[in-house]
């Protein structure tokens, strides 16, 4: 449908979400399955570069859902070891999760602190946090809520990233606002 002549911007773009969608459950299996070796392609790179070339992508994705990411202060231009392309992932899977979860759109704002060792990466969304029968598993394989697809793998699969490049990924939810995912990486040495 994608590629047929004569079809609709709008069908193309709904087109065009289905198939990516696909791919992600396909590639969040492959992940999960497959795994990675932990630090094989972890290179010492500018954070702040990293994040200023995938916002646009990030942006793209969440217009696709009539969201909107807002960056809250520029990321600190410190080196950080990583893998540029799993990184990635974890972003679009916050990003992912929270457009999936906010009606009508929503906001995502990115916020970035460092200090001598490590920098802190929050995702905030406007949907409505996380459900409290879910909270002590959320990083749990196969756990998912209140969505309508999904393999419940993202969020497992953002914390083995996370903890293959020396970080940690934690959540939490507050009264009144959606769910905070915070994240730590080292820094270079």
């Amino acid at each position: 449908m994608f590629d047929m002549p004569g079809v609709s911007p709008e069908i193309r773009a709904k087109a065009q979400l289905r198939i990516r969608k696909q791919v992600e459950r396909i590639s969040d299996i492959l992940i999960f399955t497959q795994g990675a070796k932990p630090d094989a392609n972890l290179k010492s790179a500018d954070y702040r570069a990293f994040m200023l070339e995938l916002i646009g992508d990030l942006r793209a994705e969440a217009e696709l859902k009539s969201a909107q990411i807002e960056m809250q202060n520029v990321p600190p231009a410190v080196r950080v070891p990583f893998d540029p392309r799993r990184l990635s992932r974890v972003f679009f899977n916050l990003v992912g999760n929270a457009t999936d979860v906010m009606l009508n759109g929503g906001k995502i704002f990115l916020r970035f602190q460092s200090s001598e060792s490590e920098i802190v990466t929050e995702v905030e969304d406007t949907g409505p946090g996380i459900a409290p029968e879910i909270a002590d598993k959320l990083f749990q394989p196969f756990t998912t809520h209140g969505k309508a697809h999904g393999t419940g793998l993202g969020l497992s699969i953002c914390k083995k990233i996370i903890e293959d490049h020396g970080g940690k990924i934690s959540v939490r939810s507050e009264a009144g606002r959606g769910a905070i995912f915070c994240f730590t990486l080292p820094l270079a040495k």
